[in-house]
Parts: structure tokens; C-alpha cells; sequence
């Protein structure tokens, strides 16, 4: 376990369950790493959950947002360690490969990234110290849904009392047929393949760049509202949630909220904040095209995630909406928990925390 030297309100830093050191595809087939590789010795309450996410019962409503949990095997894992809501990896309609390694680094930002810092550089090395930030790119990787359907099949099952696993999927750009159409009918093709695994809550992800490019489709309100609308009419009365970014103009976010709450039963916020990543001869850090640029999170971007939860949480009190919000963000410790609670989430999720420290669902357990 690695010492932190840094702020004490931070705890120290385990051997992550997900080995930046190694390709995805060898985390793919050979993780979880770190403790989640053992039995966590953890003992779930067997008594009635006392919280609900989305209609459904949960003993707490924290967990592990989509991304570091790549298989069945990680998710079995994190329910083991107490994080009561999984979101299993993005999925696609089709077999979409992941950018070469490094896929994590860390990066080293004093205090919070703000928008102006993140239009510069910011340098990134494989030096994981407190309080920890991290860049991720993977480029949304997806096995083929003759493989993914199963595995995710299985994780939906390994939930216990008060725990549920979320299904996360995306479109995929048709290089062959460009249209408008054509994507929303993918989107629509990629939910009806994750319901039929019987993912009790599904969600959208808009918040990665889509096939190479630099454009998030959640910025894109009404096309989000054309792919919502379809995918609500092929997925019925399973709730569903948007991924988003982080919104600057707030005239934006209430237009979003206004056309989509009426469709959506949640949105979760937020993914990453992206900036131009470097090494220490400030030459691009991530190998290859269109790699430029990577989303940063951990501990450095809270302040966005925290801040979208009270502008929504603001925003549904206005509206009287009945829409949930999940709040994802530099959660590192019970006290950030907490005040993402306080905030306004229904629920919360750790990505860069929970890969660090397993035990934080205990920790906020206790």
C-alpha cells in the first residue's frame, strides 16, 4: 500500500483494481488486481434496504459509475467490497477496439481544475500520489454483443439484497451510413440488446467523444432528445439515465432539463473535464491520433460534479421534477459522499477514488 505524504484528510492509496500498467485487454481477461483479486471479507446486511435508487431498493446508495468496471468479474467484485449500485462498462451494438496503453496516468493539478487551466496543458506521469487525479483514454471499447450479453447477464445476477447493476451503452457511427437515422436506430439497437440481459436500469452515455471526435453528444440537446424518446420507446418501464458533461451556460442546462426530464427518469453528472495531456518534455502523453486531449478526473474536478448536482437539484425543485440525479466527481472519501448527498444526489459514484481505495464503501458504511 502506498503512503500518501500529502493532505491526511486523504486515505492512502491501494494497488488500484484496474493496473494502468497493463493493456485493457489484459485487465479485460486477468483482473480485478489489488484487493478486489481476494474475498473482502465484507459482510452485507441481510436485513431490508433502507434506500431506493430509481424504484429500486439499495442499502446505500453509492457506487462505482461506468468505466473501471470492465466485466462481470469486476462488478462481482465491487458488490463483494459493499458498492451497492454497478455500472457495467459502456457497451456498443458492435466490437469496437480500445486505444493502445497508457490508457491511465496521473495527473498533477494543485487544487481544482478550473475550465481556464483545463484549456492548457497539464502534465501526466505514472506517479499516483494524493490528492489523486487521473487521465483516461480509452476510446469507449466494446466486445462484441455475443459476448457482452452474457457477461453482463451475469453481473445483473451477481447482485445481492440492496444492490443493483446498471447497464451502460452508447451508439456507434455507422461509417457506411452517416445519417441521423442511422444512429438513433443504433442507440435503439444497443438498448434492446442491453434489456434483453435484464439490467434493471439502463443509462445512455453522452459524455465521451464520440468515434474520434472532439464533440460530446450531450451538448447536442436536440438530437439527445430524438435518441431518448426512441430508446424510452424500445426499453418501456425501464428507467433510464443520461450521462452528462459539464454544462458552462446554464440557459443550455435548463433547456436540456425542460425537454428531457419528461423522457428520462435520471441524469448523472458528470464524466470528465478534458484538457491537453503532456509528459515532462511536453510532448503528447497518450500515443496516437485524436489523443491529444483526454478527460481528467478525481479529486481535481469535485467541483464541477458537485456544482452540476446543485444547479439540477435547483433546477427540479423549480420544475417540481421527479427526475433523480446521480452525482459523480471527485468522490474520494465519506466526507465527499456526504456532501454530494447534501447537494441534492439520490445517488453517488466513485470512479478514481473507489479503483484506489476498495474499502471505500465500508468507510462510508460505518
Amino acid at each position: 500500500m502506498q503512503q500518501n505524504s500529502s493532505s491526511q484528510k486523504h486515505t492512502a492509496l491501494y494497488e488500484p483494481f484496474y493496473d494502468p500498467s497493463k493493456s485493457y485487454e489484459e485487465n479485460y481477461k486477468n483482473g480485478p488486481f489489488g484487493e478486489f483479486a481476494t474475498k473482502s471479507g465484507f459482510t452485507q446486511s441481510e436485513t431490508e434496504p433502507e434506500n431506493s435508487f430509481l424504484g429500486k431498493a439499495v442499502h446505500t446508495p453509492f457506487g462505482i459509475p461506468a468505466g473501471p468496471l470492465l466485466n462481470a468479474n469486476f462488478v462481482k467484485a465491487a458488490f463483494s467490497f459493499g458498492f451497492d449500485v454497478c455500472v457495467y462498462k459502456t457497451v456498443r451494438s458492435r466490437t469496437y477496439p480500445c486505444h493502445p496503453k497508457p490508457n491511465v496516468l496521473a495527473v498533477h493539478v494543485e487544487g481544482d481544475l478550473t475550465l481556464k487551466q483545463a484549456s492548457g496543458e497539464l502534465e501526466a506521469d505514472e506517479q499516483y500520489t494524493q490528492p489523486l487525479s487521473i487521465t483516461n483514454s480509452f476510446g469507449v471499447p466494446s466486445m462484441d454483443p455475443g459476448i457482452w450479453q452474457e457477461d453482463m447477464s451475469k453481473a445483473v445476477q451477481a447482485a445481492g439484497l440492496g444492490q443493483v447493476c446498471v447497464g451502460s451503452f452508447q451508439g456507434t457511427k455507422d461509417p457506411k451510413n452517416a445519417s441521423i437515422e442511422a444512429f438513433v436506430n443504433d442507440h435503439v439497437t444497443t438498448a434492446r440488446l442491453v434489456k434483453e440481459t435484464k439490467a434493471p436500469i439502463m443509462e445512455i452515455n453522452l459524455s465521451c467523444p464520440n468515434e474520434g471526435t472532439s464533440d460530446l453528444l450531450c451538448f447536442d440537446t436536440e438530437r439527445v432528445q430524438q435518441i431518448a424518446h426512441a430508446v424510452k420507446n424500445e426499453i418501456g418501464d425501464t428507467p433510464l439515465i443520461l450521462k452528462l458533461a459539464y454544462f458552462e451556460s446554464q440557459i443550455h442546462l435548463e433547456d436540456m432539463v425542460k425537454r428531457l426530464s419528461p423522457i428520462v427518469q435520471a441524469f448523472s453528472v458528470i464524466n470528465t473535464i478534458p484538457a491537453t495531456i503532456v509528459d515532462h518534455n511536453g510532448n503528447q502523453a497518450l500515443p496516437g491520433e485524436g489523443r491529444s486531449r483526454s478527460g481528467v478526473c478525481g479529486s481535481a474536478i469535485k467541483w464541477a460534479g458537485l456544482e452540476m448536482v446543485e444547479r439540477l437539484a435547483a433546477l427540479r425543485e423549480k420544475t417540481n421534477g421527479g427526475f433523480e440525479i446521480v452525482g459523480v466527481g471527485g468522490v474520494m472519501t465519506k466526507a465527499d459522499y456526504q456532501e454530494y448527498r447534501t447537494a441534492g444526489a439520490n445517488c453517488v459514484m466513485s470512479a478514481t477514488g473507489a479503483m484506489w481505495n476498495p474499502y471505500l464503501a465500508q468507510e462510508i458504511k460505518q
